[in-house]
């Protein structure tokens, strides 16, 4: 039987993405949407004091197109600590105003098909990142092909080892221009793997992805779900989202 790969584990992440319910956010008093707008500055106010504190981080943005409008993304040390995020923002009344659109739990890893994780310089800063809020977003769910030939889970440690190692060489070549954030969900969601990554400008997503398309691990093995892309959303700007 092949050996799994060992993992060290760091943050739980939450992707809650909602569509605004721009009717009634139009027809609504000027009075209630103020107090809406309030409401969620408070929240944004505490998840600020998390990440100053040392126990989260947190980013708002806005999707575009038809599968989202916002995505509120928050980490933070357990799994009850993002169900007391999310329940905090549904008795908002600005979630009055908001729909569910798709949500996503996982957890921060660092795989050791590299060597020890543990033993990385970076691994604090990959394992508890902090959000770029003031840059892009592109979120996607991943897994890992089990059919026939094509079955990455019964390959041998170092086979698999050796094709993650040039995956790996091909993100390298954008350090600087893309920040790339994964987080396993075996067990825990509908995939096995999300993918954050952010960038100053979203043309560098298509960039690396596509280049990682003809990376064996991604074209043998890679299965991808739905992308969510976005940009960061400051106070101005989301009051100047909301703005009737």
């Amino acid at each position: 039987m092949p050996e799994p790969a060992r993992t060290v584990e760091g943050w739980h992440v939450l992707h809650d993405f909602r569509t605004i319910d721009w009717s009634a956010w139009k027809t609504a008093p000027s009075a209630d949407r103020t107090r809406a707008l309030e409401a969620l500055d408070a929240l944004i106010h505490d998840w600020q004091h998390a990440e100053d504190e040392g126990y989260g981080s947190y980013g708002v943005f806005q999707i575009i197109g038809q599968k989202a409008d916002l995505l509120f993304l928050n980490l933070r040390p357990t799994m009850d600590a993002l169900i007391d995020v999310e329940t905090a923002l549904n008795k908002t009344v600005f979630a009055d105003y908001l729909l569910p659109a798709y949500s996503y739990y996982s957890i921060v890893e660092l795989g050791g098909y590299t060597g020890d994780p543990e033993q990385d310089p970076w691994a604090k800063s990959r394992l508890y990142p902090k959000v770029r809020r003031e840059e892009h977003v592109c979120f996607y769910p991943m897994n890992k092909k089990r059919a026939g030939a094509d079955n990455w889970y019964m390959l041998s440690n170092d086979e698999r080892a050796q094709m993650m190692r040039a995956h790996g060489d091909i993100g390298k070549k954008y350090r600087g221009k893309v920040l790339q954030v994964i987080s396993g969900s075996q067990g825990l969601d509908d995939w096995e793997w999300g993918v954050t990554l952010f960038s100053a400008d979203p043309l560098h997503f298509k960039k690396i992805i596509y280049e990682m398309r003809f990376d064996e691990v991604s074209a043998r093995f890679g299965e991808f779900g739905p992308f969510f892309v976005g940009k960061g959303l400051d106070r101005e700007a989301l009051y100047r989202l909301f703005a009737v």
